[in-house]
């Protein structure tokens, strides 16, 4: 597996060979193994061990970078020539930044994403546990089917003016769908985390299980308006359709629903949510594509937009912009793509705050606590329908319930929905603890559950 001493032999092998003002080598290393399962049985292991090189040059204000997967002489160098011929015909760029020089990283905040077992898992450990997961789909007379998956990853960004900045994580993941044959419903459930040891994949297939045997036989309720129970899963991914809009070049661009907005109250009162790359429940590298260490941020206090995630070429555009009223703080915040790129930025390591110390709610309170209303296991199919009220439409999948005086009742007919996530987040009625969830439509987060009012359901489905 690669590690920082190689991946400095790598930079240093291909610096030399340069002949630009600067070169930066961005490196990303993988060995990941998955076994895969249908029909209570497993079918596939598979396993890949792989390295991506990305190599950036810089001519006179231009810049370019080109890519190979192999670390000897001659692919490094085919890959400079590439990269310089490539810099060389693009057109200047005024406001590109000169690649950026050492930099602090704050070491006593680094959490460690490593985990020694969970890279050494075995092909044995990783049927084991599905094993286990089965066996909960045979006692429930229902079949299973999922992924385990068990792997680890080096990220290096180096450069030409010092910069040097590492990151080694380890990764679990768990996803489980259990489907009752005679009925048609189904159940799901999915969750990752750096130490496999904190995931459960027995509980998780207990919990799509039975949401399966209790969604059976499905009975169909009329479009409208209700109360919805969103699970985590849920709400992550619905809320990861306006990160991107967070960035401060998507602001620059005015294509962020945020336009206009910045400074003012969006959000219900109960909604704050920061960007957090160091949340013990969070994963990924503590610096960004252009190897900045990234900035704890917040985004939304109670309910007002307070700041945006910038690159450094985004910071130095608004300060000279009429876009920043209503920002309280302009300044690189760790949170740039790899240039060139025409993102700019974007938060990538969402946190929810939740409730105050006791406020919180379980999704089991909360149905106890609903006269009438839906409960969603999770969402997909998501697509945008209107950018500046970030109206989604969408479907709910594997598990949805009609909850009545306080109890779910029983399973019901998917619904396709049409929802603003503005409306969603000003009509939270309570929220559970934030944990780290898994989905389909967006990057993990942590996200609690949410109880929202007056969630527009436009369709009901054939299942």
């Amino acid at each position: 597996m690669m590690n920082q001493d190689k991946a400095i032999s790598i930079f240093e092998r291909a610096r030399k060979f340069a002949a630009c003002d600067d070169v930066e080598v961005i490196l990303a290393a993988t060995r990941s193994s998955l076994t895969r399962f249908a029909n209570n049985y497993i079918h596939q292991n598979v396993a890949e061990d792989g390295v991506l090189i990305s190599v950036r040059t810089t001519f006179d204000g231009k810049t370019a970078r080109a890519t190979t997967n192999k670390t000897d002489d001659d692919s490094l160098k085919r890959a400079l020539r590439s990269a310089e011929m490539l810099t060389r015909v693009q057109e200047q760029d005024p406001e590109m930044p000169p690649m950026a020089g050492f930099q602090n990283a704050v070491e006593a905040d680094r959490p460690s994403r490593y985990f020694e077992a969970t890279a050494r898992a075995t092909p044995e450990e990783r049927a084991e546990t599905v094993g286990k997961m089965v066996e909960v789909a045979k006692r429930h007379g229902i079949v299973a089917a999922g992924i385990y998956s068990t792997g680890e990853s080096f990220e290096a960004i180096l450069n030409s003016r010092g910069l040097s900045a590492f990151h080694r994580q380890t990764m679990a993941e768990a996803s489980i769908t259990m489907m009752a044959d005679k009925t048609g419903s189904s159940g799901w459930q999915k969750l990752n985390a750096p130490d496999k040891s904190s995931l459960d994949p027995e509980v998780l297939a207990e919990t799509a299980a039975q949401k399966a045997v209790d969604s059976a036989d499905p009975k169909e309720l009329g479009p409208g308006r209700y109360t919805v129970i969103l699970e985590p899963s849920a709400v992550l991914d619905l809320m990861g359709f306006m990160f991107y809009d967070f960035g401060a070049q998507a602001v620059l661009d005015e294509r962020s629903f945020l336009n206009g907005r910045t400074g003012t109250r969006l959000f219900g009162e109960n909604i704050s949510i920061f960007e957090d790359a160091y949340h013990p429940l969070q994963a990924g590298t503590m610096h960004d594509g252009e190897g900045i260490p990234r900035q704890r941020v917040t985004l939304v206090e109670h309910g007002v937009i307070r700041n945006l995630v910038f690159s450094r070429a985004s910071a130095a555009k608004m300060k000279g912009s009429p876009l920043a009223a209503g920002l309280s703080d302009i300044q690189p915040t760790g949170h740039g793509f790899p240039l060139p790129n025409e993102i700019g930025d974007a938060p990538m390591n969402i946190v929810f705050s939740g409730p105050a110390p006791g406020e919180e709610k379980t999704v089991e309170q909360m149905i106890a606590e609903t006269e009438r209303g839906v409960l969603v296991t999770r969402l997909w199919y998501i697509r945008e329908v209107e950018p500046f009220e970030k109206i989604l439409t969408g479907m709910t999948r594997d598990g949805t319930f009609l909850v009545e005086n306080g109890r779910i009742q029983h399973g019901i007919r998917n619904f396709r929905f049409n929802q603003s996530l503005v409306e969603t987040l000003q009509k939270v009625d309570s929220m559970g603890e934030p944990r780290r969830a898994s989905g389909e439509e967006s990057f993990d987060m942590v996200v609690p559950a949410m109880k929202v009012r007056d969630f527009n359901f436009t369709e009901v489905t054939r299942f």
